[in-house]
């Protein structure tokens, strides 16, 4: 086993630097990353690259201030904004959103989703099961630890499932991990410290000396390791360990400085104070995260989550939807766009979604309240039918009338783009007991 003593410092799963410096238990979970490796090389899962992003709307989006407007309305319902035309004849969506207009053909909106359970949670949209379900012992697992589970990495050195979400003050909207699947399938958070120690940003000296210290131990084991693997003491499984320690990969990936500065300005600048909340709450709306999550998955990631502002707006619901939506238009519109420019739309599946709607009715706080009986979400990519709407509200946007479409079924639809067969692939609980991914099977056939 490699261990590296340096000075101790906290990740945000609350482990030392230097047990991650560890290769012995680099996986946690009781595993090493050579048994990992020799696991995934076992299992015979390999695939093509295909990929999910999930934006995740912490605090319920108002759906009908951005994608189902109800223009004729009462006023106490249609709300300040008008609907504009799209790309596509016959679809308007909110005015606070004219790049996502500029290229619907490259989406489709669902106005008819139903299944919330109506909880301030992220837990519904990270997994697809509702929270007081009964679950399995460890809890369900997150759609990004299922989908490491099933498919494995795509680069024995970068994560299969990367969060790139700031840690939220309200924490339940934080998106969820691997359940009853263990730390192995845990999403990688390359935020605060984790990040620190991956650049040499404001770099003292003392830490400058640190690294050389860590660097010169680093080259000492890799010298005595390549003897112990020329005459066999270690496999290959050890020597894709190391790998993964001594990549520059995931760091490269994730350092935007890497970046073509007009592909970067296109994403927008990143501005943590822009929307007011304080920077301990973890409600920024930090543009350049829908960059990094495209470079993610380049890089090998298969499943990338990222949370975005914050949508909890019980009152002044059009003064923040005014800061917040042209921020997420430019943001989801760059994402898609790099995505089809760089021949990555058949293969990657972009969601942008929240835990439920508001209310049809403006409240006398100028807010929207929560209304889990109908919401929306937007899609784009995976090779899916796009440039259409999938179902309808009724007047008021109260209830869904035309073709309601679960939350399950999104997943499905998420897994189906994946090439993983809902129908007949199962994880094996902490009781040994196979479990199904989701309960709706069906992907939603308007899209695949």
């Amino acid at each position: 086993m490699l261990r590296i003593e340096d000075q101790s410092i906290r990740l945000c799963d609350r482990m030392p630097r230097r047990s991650f410096m560890q290769i012995g238990g680099l996986a946690m979970g009781g595993l090493s990353l050579p048994q990992i490796l020799k696991a995934q090389e076992e299992s015979g899962k390999r695939s093509s690259h295909k990929a999910v992003i999930m934006i995740f709307l912490a605090g319920g989006p108002p759906h009908q201030d951005m994608f189902d407007l109800k223009p004729d309305a009462p006023d106490e319902i249609r709300g300040e904004f008008k609907p504009i035309n799209t790309n596509v004849p016959g679809i308007q969506i909110s005015e606070l959103m004219p790049r996502v207009a500029g290229m619907m053909d490259k989406f489709s909106i669902i106005r008819s989703l139903v299944g919330a359970e109506g909880r301030h949670d992220s837990f519904e949209c990270c997994t697809g099961h509702h929270f007081r379900s009964a679950q399995p012992q460890g809890g369900w697992p997150s759609v990004g630890s299922a989908i490491s589970k099933v498919k494995g990495p795509v680069h024995p050195t970068v994560p299969a499932y990367i969060d790139l979400s700031h840690t939220m003050a309200h924490n339940p909207w934080n998106i969820k991990g691997s359940g009853f699947l263990g730390l192995e399938h845990a999403p990688f958070r390359p935020d605060g410290d984790v990040m620190q120690n991956m650049t040499l940003n404001s770099i003292s000296n003392s830490r400058l000396n640190e690294r050389a210290s860590l660097l010169n131990n680093l080259d000492r084991f890799r010298r005595v390791s390549e003897t112990k693997l020329t005459d066999g003491t270690y496999d290959g499984y050890t020597k894709q360990a190391l790998e993964v320690l001594s990549s520059s990969r995931l760091v490269e990936a994730l350092n935007l400085e890497n970046e073509d500065p007009q592909v970067r300005a296109r994403y927008g600048k990143d501005d943590p104070k822009v929307l007011k909340y304080p920077l301990d709450m973890g409600y920024q709306a930090i543009m350049s995260r829908f960059l990094l999550a495209r470079r993610a998955v380049e890089a090998g990631a298969r499943c990338v989550t990222c949370s975005f502002a914050h949508f909890d707006w019980h009152g002044n619901n059009f003064g923040h939807a005014r800061s917040v939506i042209p921020l997420l238009d430019q943001g989801v519109a760059a994402l898609v766009e790099d995505l089809h420019e760089r021949g990555m739309d058949k293969d990657v599946t972009v969601l942008v979604w929240g835990e439920f709607g508001r209310t049809p009715k403006i409240n006398k706080n100028a807010g929207r309240d929560h209304w889990p009986r109908v919401h929306a979400a937007l899609m784009a990519g995976g090779g899916m039918k796009t440039g259409q709407v999938i179902g309808s509200t009724n007047r008021l946007g109260e209830e869904a009338v035309d073709r309601p479409v679960h939350m399950q079924e999104v997943f499905a639809t998420l897994y189906h783009n994946l090439g993983i067969d809902v129908a007949s692939t199962t994880i094996e609980d902490n009781n040994g007991r196979p479990q199904y991914l989701i309960d709706e099977q069906t992907p939603i056939r308007e899209l695949v």
